[in-house]
């Protein structure tokens, strides 16, 4: 059995021990899959707030879904993947607030691993980058080169074909790399 296969069968059994009261099986999902859940909202919204309440409400998804799931249909990181991405083009479709308010204190100040990454200024130039592309560009070109997803289960994830999704990202990548081409020179580095 393939190690894909594998974590697949083993998050599957996990979410029929949670619909069955488990709640280690719960954490043990949760600590599986909101981590990329969160990175992949994180990077369609470019919020960190926003991205933690779409991770957290895919996740709430799933364990409504839970009772009812069909082991073998789906994968629950595929199912995962989708549910987030219609999450944040639901939120991008909406008219968005104005400014956070003054004085306003978030929980936690501590930023993460890819929020620092983020900070350099060569993560916020691709950050500014990707923002820039067209939301289904933008969304096939995360999936595929920031999330590692192969391009089977994007097409799934976003419900297109191989070929639609290899297109999309055939657009993103010429249109990032225009871009970039363009920040290079106020990013003080050459490609070797």
């Amino acid at each position: 059995m393939a190690l894909d296969d594998t974590q697949a069968a083993t998050d599957a059994a996990l979410l029929a021990a949670y619909a069955a009261g488990d709640a280690a099986a719960a954490r043990t999902l949760v600590e599986a899959h909101s981590p990329r859940a969160l990175a992949l909202a994180q990077r369609m919204l470019g919020s960190q707030a926003e991205a933690e309440e779409v991770a957290q409400e895919a996740m709430l998804r799933l364990w409504r879904t839970a009772p009812k799931w069909r082991a073998g249909e789906a994968r629950i990181s595929t199912w995962l993947y989708r549910v987030t991405a219609n999450l944040c083009t639901d939120r991008l479709r909406r008219v968005r607030p104005g400014p956070i308010p003054e004085g306003y204190d978030p929980a936690d100040n501590q930023p993460g691993p890819v929020a620092q990454i983020m900070t350099s200024s060569r993560g916020a130039a691709l950050e500014t980058a990707l923002q820039s592309l067209p939301e289904r560009q933008r969304l096939a070109i995360v999936l595929r080169h920031l999330e590692e997803r192969a391009n089977p289960e994007i097409a799934q994830i976003m419900d297109l074909s191989v070929d639609a999704v290899e297109s999309l990202q055939a657009r993103g990548r010429r249109k990032l790399a225009q871009i970039m081409a363009r920040a290079q020179a106020g990013l003080s580095y050459k490609d070797d």
